[in-house]
């Protein structure tokens, strides 16, 4: 059985401004055992030479470049081990529920395997949607359509995507907003520490 706890933190806007405050539920996953609370952990993460070539040839060629963030993303994995967690602080229960525990059913922050969960859910989704998956970093897909190309680029959580194709991108955004709980960030201006500025 996992232990849990809250984590409180203040979102900033690019500016430095207070955009929002948010608390989610983290699991102490130092506490699981290999073999008994999850099996595989690795996922990949965007490449920084991958993310300043996009970016490059978005900017040669003229492409917007729009940036998504998904909400609460470890909460769309599914766990294929079956996990139980102490109630989270906070809970009243009775001196009857003390050995009431919770069984997750989709996959949370802390947890060793989340981050691997999620990526498997995202590119399954990306694929059925008829992308493919880049071999030199797989966090890249890319779909041709009629002599018309998008790229999307993720890092955990934070999406980009370019193009030179407005039907397939609104057909995406689409897509993904059915899929998961989304928030459009609008033109990339800073993304993994780059920040980027766009003119003629």
């Amino acid at each position: 059985m996992i232990g849990c706890r809250w984590v409180f933190t203040v979102k900033l806007k690019v500016d430095g401004n207070i955009d929002r405050y948010k608390a989610w539920l983290v699991e102490n996953g130092y506490t699981q055992r290999y073999g008994v609370d999850y099996q595989e952990t690795f996922a990949p993460v965007a490449k920084i030479n991958t993310i300043c070539i996009l970016i490059s040839i978005a900017a040669n060629r003229d492409w917007h470049l729009q940036q998504f963030d998904v909400k609460s993303a470890f909460l769309n994995g599914d766990l294929k081990e079956e996990v139980h967690i102490k109630l989270p602080p906070g809970i009243k229960h009775s001196s009857l529920c003390r050995r009431k525990v919770c069984k997750l059913k989709k996959s949370l922050c802390g947890l060793k395997q989340s981050p691997r969960a999620w990526f498997v859910r995202f590119s399954s989704i990306m694929k059925a949607f008829g992308y493919k998956q880049s071999n030199s970093d797989h966090t890249l897909f890319i779909k041709h359509k009629e002599g018309k190309v998008t790229a999307l680029i993720m890092y955990v959580d934070d999406i980009v995507l370019t193009k030179d194709d407005p039907y397939e991108m609104k057909a995406l955004q689409e897509y993904l907003a059915a899929k998961f709980e989304m928030k459009d960030l609008e033109q990339l201006k800073c993304f993994l520490g780059i920040k980027v500025a766009r003119s003629k």
